[in-house]
């Protein structure tokens, strides 16, 4: 009988376990896709609501930009996204930390010039702060073709 009981608590926390994953997984993809909506509206509010004071977005041509400048970036249309179109993305958790990578391919129109295409690989490192996940580094590189 204690065999039993044991193995059902174990078999339980082990959904539970693997339910909290899938759920995490879940929970950063959606802080992902606010991301993408935040960086195409320019919404200051909703963008500071996304990221960590730290933040450190690293642009595929060099440039790192700290959270204040990410923000004020996009919030002023200087960088002004009117398409964001995300692919081929992964999420992987460890601990309280998930790694994203994706396609990013995106029409610009920064500081109101004609629009421009940008297509890039990145990587987003998220970080669980209570129950939210915040975005706590980016860096982008330049990719040939949209995948």
């Amino acid at each position: 009988m204690i065999k039993k009981l044991v193995f059902a608590v174990g078999f339980l926390m082990v959904i539970a376990v693997s339910g909290q994953k899938k759920n995490d997984q879940e929970l950063v993809a959606d802080a992902a896709e606010k991301l993408r909506s935040a960086m195409v509206s320019g919404d200051r509010s909703s963008l500071e609501s996304l990221i960590l004071p730290e933040l450190t977005y690293g642009h595929s041509g060099g440039h790192i930009d700290d959270a204040k400048e990410f923000v004020e970036k996009l919030a002023s249309k200087k960088s002004d996204f009117l398409t964001i179109d995300i692919t081929n993305q992964t999420v992987h958790i460890v601990g309280k930390t998930a790694i994203v990578r994706h396609h990013f391919y995106a029409t610009t129109a920064d500081m109101g010039k004609a629009p421009g295409d940008v297509t890039l690989d990145t990587v987003l490192v998220w970080v669980k702060v209570k129950k939210d996940w915040k975005l706590l580094a980016r860096q982008a590189v330049k990719s040939e073709k949209k995948k």
